[in-house]
């Protein structure tokens, strides 16, 4: 990383028992910035993991300065760890991905592409048809996401197609508010953030992006998409209660 200067970009891993996955994504996301030859930081943080993702963040710190670990105590959900990483995270440009690299770092190309379009917002979608990218998905996520994605279009947020891609671009004074207001703790935080940027009149764009299911998800179907629909729910009827929703 170049030493001095603004930091351009701030990359946000949350991480949850990722101790498998976690050098070689690592590894990759390292690799890409250093030679972008621009100034970055990558934030890992650990939501209370029980095996040694924490360790293994720490040999990727000592080894690459950009690398920083933050540890949660306990497990509070992916919601809390990636708002915890974007409030202490310093870039112009700040970057969510999941830990489990199923869109490759590459397609932070096409995000940065929509922000500098002129959008606050560019979220990765696995949803919008685009001959360039490939999607490799097993049939029953296609099928849970779709469902969530239909109920979400009901609840609140039409006007996009898949809310819930672990790939997400924010210019650093959105996320700074965005992340401020933050409540949904959980997997069903994309939907609060997404609410809470139309209620702000930001420009959110929606990009097609590569994508290859990974095995050892943590959203269960069963178990994660009732409660991720009551977290949808709990933030609509939180913001209506205070005025803040916009029709």
């Amino acid at each position: 990383m170049p030493a001095g200067g603004e930091l351009r970009w701030s990359v946000i891993i949350p991480a949850y028992n990722e101790a498998l996955r976690m050098p070689a994504y690592l590894g990759e996301v390292v690799a890409y910035f250093d030679g972008r030859d621009e100034p970055y930081e990558i934030l890992v943080v650990d939501d209370g993991s029980r095996d040694e993702t924490a360790a293994r963040v720490l040999e990727a710190q000592a080894a690459h300065a950009s690398v920083t670990l933050h540890r949660l105590a306990a497990n509070h959900g992916k919601g809390f760890a990636v708002r915890a990483g974007m409030r202490a995270a310093r870039g112009k440009l700040r970057l969510m991905a999941d830990a489990d690299g199923a869109t490759p770092i590459g397609e932070v190309k096409r995000l940065e592409g929509g922000i500098q379009a002129g959008a606050d917002v560019a979220i990765g979608s696995r949803a919008l048809a685009d001959p360039s990218v490939s999607r490799r998905v097993r049939l029953h996520r296609k099928l849970s996401g779709d469902v969530f994605n239909f109920l979400v279009r009901r609840l609140g947020v039409p006007e996009v197609s898949d809310t819930q891609c672990g790939f997400k671009l924010f210019r650093g004074a959105a996320a700074e508010a965005l992340f401020g207001e933050l409540r949904t703790e959980g997997f069903a935080f994309d939907v609060e953030l997404l609410l809470l940027a139309r209620r702000r009149g930001y420009r959110v764009t929606e990009i097609a992006v590569n994508w290859v299911d990974q095995p050892g998800s943590k959203v269960g179907v069963l178990t994660d998409g009732p409660r991720m629909v009551m977290q949808v729910l709990a933030a609509r009827l939180r913001l209506a209660r205070t005025g803040e929703t916009r029709q």
